[in-house]
C-alpha cells in the first residue's frame, strides 16, 4: 500500500511556487501541499505590515527556522522537509531577481498569495500597494511567460466588488466601483490576468477571496482583533452599530479549495471564481461565538461606517463548487474555537 501511494504521490507531484508564503493563506496552503507530496517553493518579503514575529512563526513551522537564516534573495532549504520545502525571500517588483528564480528552479506552477493586504491601510499608505500588487504582479506574469510556465491561480478579492447592491455577488457582475487602492490594484490583477491569458496561453485562476479566518491568523482581521481585545480586556470597535455580515470562510475550506484549483485542469483559459463561506455571518453573531467560547463578554463601543467599508460580503461560490468541487463545512462555532486554542497556546495566554 505504501510503495503505491508514494509512486501515485510522485506522479502527480508539482514544483509549486507559494508567493506569500508566510503570510496567513500561505502558510497553511504550503503546510497542505507538502502533505499531498508536491514541492513547494515559498517567497516573502517578510515585510512589517503586521508583527513580523508571527510570519516567522509560521515559516518556522514549515521548517524554515532563524530569521538570520533568511537572507534577501537566498534560498533556504526546509530542516523538516528538505529539498521538498525551499524559501526564498524576495520583492515580486525586483525584476532582477524574480526571473533568475525561475530560471534556476523548474517551476511547474504558481500561487500568488504575496500583496500588499489591508483595506483600510490602503487609505494610508496607496503606493505601497502599487509596488506589490500592481508591479509586483505584472512581473511575476512576464517571469513565467518568459520562462514557459503556463499555470497561476492567484488571490483576488471580495473588495473588487465595492459598491454593487446585488447580493451574493457573482463573478459575471460588473465590478467598476471599487471603493479603496487596496480593491482597484486587485481588479488590475484580473484584467493584467487576462492580458498574459490570452496573449501567452498563460492559465489563470482568479479567486477572489471573502473574510478568511482561523489559526495563524492576521492580526489587523477581525477574528484577530476581536480575541486579542476580549483576553486583554480592552473594548471592540463594532461598526455600523453591528450591521454589518460578513462572509467568514475557515482556513482549511479555502485552502481546500486553492489546492483544487492548482491540481485539476481547468478548461478555461482565463477564469475568475468567488472563494467564500457562500453564506453570510452577522458581525455580531460572530462576536457571539467569541464570547460563548470564551466565557468572557465584550466591552462594545459601538462606531459608525469606516471609509472604504462595505455593509455586506457574501459569495456567490456555485461556480468554484461546480467546477472544482469546492464544498466549505467548518461551522463557525468550530473555526472561532480553533482559532481561540491557536492563539491561547501562541500568546500564552
Amino acid at each position: 500500500g505504501k510503495i503505491i501511494r508514494s509512486l501515485v504521490m510522485v506522479k502527480h507531484s508539482k514544483k509549486i511556487l507559494v508567493t506569500g508564503a508566510a503570510g496567513f493563506i500561505g502558510y497553511h496552503l504550503c503546510e497542505k501541499l507538502l502533505s499531498l507530496g508536491h514541492d513547494v517553493i515559498g517567497l516573502d518579503n517578510i515585510n512589517n505590515y503586521y508583527d513580523t514575529g508571527l510570519k516567522f512563526g509560521r515559516l518556522e513551522r514549515l521548517g524554515i527556522s532563524g530569521e538570520d537564516r533568511i537572507v534577501y534573495n537566498q534560498v533556504v532549504e526546509s530542516d523538516k522537509h528538505g529539498k521538498e520545502m525551499q524559501f526564498i525571500k524576495l520583492n515580486l517588483e525586483d525584476r532582477d531577481n524574480l526571473p533568475i528564480l525561475f530560471k534556476t528552479h523548474s517551476i511547474d506552477m504558481v500561487c500568488n498569495l504575496a500583496a500588499q493586504a489591508g483595506v483600510r491601510y490602503s487609505l494610508e499608505n496607496p503606493l505601497a500597494y502599487v509596488d506589490s500588487n500592481v508591479s509586483g504582479f505584472v512581473n511575476l506574469l512576464e517571469s513565467m511567460h518568459i520562462n514557459g510556465v503556463d499555470k497561476l491561480v492567484y488571490a483576488s478579492s471580495s473588495s473588487v466588488y465595492g459598491l454593487n447592491e446585488k447580493i451574493p455577488f457573482d463573478t459575471k457582475d460588473t465590478v467598476d466601483h471599487p471603493i479603496s487602492v487596496y480593491a482597484a490594484t486587485k481588479k488590475s490583477n484580473e484584467l493584467m490576468a487576462h492580458t498574459y491569458s490570452h496573449l501567452y496561453g498563460i492559465k489563470t485562476i482568479g479567486l477572489r477571496f471573502f473574510t478568511v479566518y482561523g489559526p495563524w491568523g492576521r492580526p489587523d482581521m477581525a477574528m484577530f482583533l476581536f480575541t486579542d481585545a476580549l483576553l486583554n480586556n480592552r473594548p471592540i470597535k463594532i461598526f455600523n452599530e453591528g450591521k454589518l455580515s460578513r462572509d467568514f470562510t475557515y482556513i482549511d475550506d479555502i485552502v481546500n479549495g486553492v489546492v483544487a484549483t492548482l491540481e485539476k485542469d481547468s478548461e478555461q483559459l482565463y477564469s475568475l471564481y468567488n472563494i467564500g463561506n457562500g453564506t453570510p455571518v452577522k458581525l455580531l453573531d460572530f462576536i457571539d461565538a467569541i464570547e460563548v467560547e470564551t466565557g468572557i463578554k465584550f466591552i462594545r463601543e459601538m462606531l459608525p461606517m469606516q471609509p472604504g467599508d462595505v455593509e455586506k460580503t457574501w459569495a456567490d461560490t456555485s461556480a468554484l463548487e461546480k467546477d472544482f468541487n469546492y464544498k466549505p463545512s467548518t461551522k463557525i462555532q468550530e473555526g472561532v474555537k480553533n482559532f481561540i486554542d491557536w492563539y491561547k497556546l501562541y500568546y500564552k495566554k
